[in-house]
């Protein structure tokens, strides 16, 4: 046995002597073979500023709503200035922006966020961003002439071309002199791959390490003020139990560097009763509940322990009826459709299901 791992030993190391071999050749001999013409072009999708790599096709304006409204909409709105789940794409520029070529809003403190056609520069990053990675679900799923309709549809959003406009690889040089934000970005620097915005030759600094007289290496340091420690509720229960970062204990004073944590504090079951309870009543107030519910009384609707009692461990039901009102055996007076959120409407459902107020 002891002789065999002896030879196995030395055929590894002759492999790995092999391998570096054949690394310091210029190809290695009978391993793999060169890319094709067509596998290239699959990976060498960029639209650069002077649209070299754009692709021959065209699009229309309302094609483009068409595509926007099936692949779109959901996540950015029916007019793309949506902030539900990503920034806005439209919104923000105006007639005097895409004369000059310089957003004011940018500058200025009115407006109350920035969108996509505020900031881009260039008509290609629009088209090569939605081209490789959009719909967000089926990335590089749209075919040129898609891409292009819907780039025709987002600028007539942005008033920089009209309705019966075509956006074409011919067409799209015309959109770049109407970017709103084409005199906005920097290009007086070496940091750009070519010359298409006749770049400096010089990078735009010189800075040197400082090697003598230097100034002393300024000190760090990141803490919470006492008097706002804790003004937004503890911070250590706020934060997703997800990646490796945490919100400081912000309900007890902030430890000095190399003090242990202090040992956790143990609620009793009717401490941890009393936050519940607590918990609860300001998600009721803020739904508008406690108007016409009170906690064992009836007020306009039925108390809440007679709801819990009656409707023990129904929790569908009982989030059903939330959202949807109506009519039942508690009185002649209906109760109209909630507008609260599904996640409030869980909530309150389980905690009478539950058996509700202690």
């Amino acid at each position: 046995m002891f002789s065999f791992r002896k030879v196995v030993a030395g055929l590894a190391l002759l492999g790995l002597a092999g391998l570096a071999g054949a690394q310091s050749a210029a190809k290695f001999s009978g391993i793999g073979r060169d890319a094709t013409v067509k596998e290239l072009q699959a990976w060498d999708i960029d639209v650069r500023p002077d649209f070299k790599g754009l692709p021959p096709g065209s699009g229309s304006v309302a094609k483009g709503q068409d595509i926007w409204e099936e692949k779109c909409a959901t996540c950015h709105g029916i007019f793309g200035d949506s902030g539900e789940f990503f920034n806005p794409i439209i919104g923000g520029v105006t007639a005097k922006d895409i004369e000059s070529g310089h957003v004011a809003n940018l500058i200025g403190p009115g407006y109350p966020g920035r969108t996509t056609f505020m900031k881009v520069a260039t008509v290609s990053t629009l088209w090569d961003f939605i081209f490789r990675a959009m719909p967000w679900t089926e990335p590089k799923s749209l075919a040129p002439d898609d891409v292009y309709a819907v780039l025709a549809f987002m600028l007539n959003l942005s008033n920089i071309v009209p309705e019966n406009f075509v956006l074409s690889d011919k067409t799209i040089r015309d959109v770049q002199s109407r970017m709103p934000n084409r005199n906005g970005m920097m290009t007086d620097h070496t940091l750009w791959p070519g010359n298409e915005f006749s770049g400096a030759k010089k990078p735009d600094t010189s800075n040197v390490a400082c090697m003598a007289n230097c100034a002393p290496e300024p000190k760090l340091a990141s803490f919470l003020p006492d008097f706002a420690r804790n003004a937004h509720g503890n911070l250590a229960e706020q934060n997703r139990l997800v990646g490796a970062q945490r919100g400081a204990d912000t309900a007890h004073p902030e430890r000095k560097l190399g003090e242990t944590a202090a040992a956790p504090v143990v609620l009793t079951a009717a401490e941890v009763v009393d936050i519940e309870a607590r918990k609860m009543n300001t998600l009721l107030q803020k739904n508008g509940c406690t108007i016409c519910h009170g906690m064992h009384n009836k007020i306009v609707g039925p108390a809440y322990t007679d709801v819990a009692r009656k409707y023990a461990g129904k929790v569908e039901y009982l989030q059903g009826k939330i959202k949807s009102g109506g009519v039942g055996v508690w009185g002649a007076l209906p109760m109209p459709a909630q507008t609260l959120s599904d996640t409030d409407a869980i909530s309150i459902a389980e905690w009478l299901a539950a058996g509700g107020p202690k």
